[in-house]
């Protein structure tokens, strides 16, 4: 899947931030977000190749509807104080070209043989990381084609309307949802964002 930018990898992880400002554009076609996401759906790494991750792309009036959901959902359920406080933001979203909601299916791990559904049931966090591996290809993919994105996690609040209004398998657990648009802002942070020292963060031993 050839990028629109020609960036190496580890430029595109540094261009992949967070950027709650954005606007109801696109600089690609739909049609390329969806395959991007199919791409990432396909080629993320699961354990025993389980392919447990889900996805469904809302665009348009659908994803206003579910961004709708989140305010509803959010000023029953937080305190009038907090609500205050996240209310500007998710006016920001719904204003977004999109999103991309992710699920883990498990059904998927049942179809797996007995003894892989026995390891994966002691370690779920295995499935886990292989939805955050989906979701961060394709937030770097799409980042590199020019969308700021940011990953939301208004589950569960919001999982049963989802569930009902885009029926969804009860299979499927809601796990993020990837909002994406024109960038109209910075990253959140700014722009040069500020990195801890690596001293004492990472360690190595053998090296020659």
């Amino acid at each position: 899947m050839a990028s629109a930018y020609k960036v190496s990898f580890f430029e595109a992880i540094k261009i992949r931030r967070s950027i709650l400002s954005v606007a109801k554009e696109s600089p690609i076609s739909d049609d390329r977000i969806v395959m991007i996401v199919n791409h990432a759906i396909k080629h993320a790494p699961s354990p025993f190749h389980v392919q447990s991750c889900r996805a469904i792309v809302l665009f348009g009036e659908e994803h206003e509807k579910l961004w709708d959901i989140g305010m509803q959902r959010s000023k029953e359920s937080i305190p009038p104080e907090a609500f205050q406080n996240v209310e500007g933001k998710i006016k920001g979203f719904k204003e977004a070209y999109g999103t991309v909601l992710f699920f883990e299916d498990s059904d998927a791990v049942k179809a797996l043989p007995p003894p892989l559904q026995n390891i994966s049931s002691q370690y779920p966090e295995w499935n886990e990381h292989s939805s955050g591996m989906t979701q961060f290809i394709a937030w770097t993919a799409l980042a590199t084609e020019g969308l700021g994105c940011s990953l939301q996690h208004y589950q569960p609040t919001i999982s049963k309307d989802v569930a009902e209004i885009w029926n969804v398998p009860e299979s499927w657990s809601l796990r993020a949802q990837l909002v994406f648009g024109k960038p109209t802002g910075p990253p959140r942070g700014g722009v040069e964002k500020k990195f801890a020292p690596l001293e004492g963060r990472v360690k190595v031993y053998g090296k020659n």
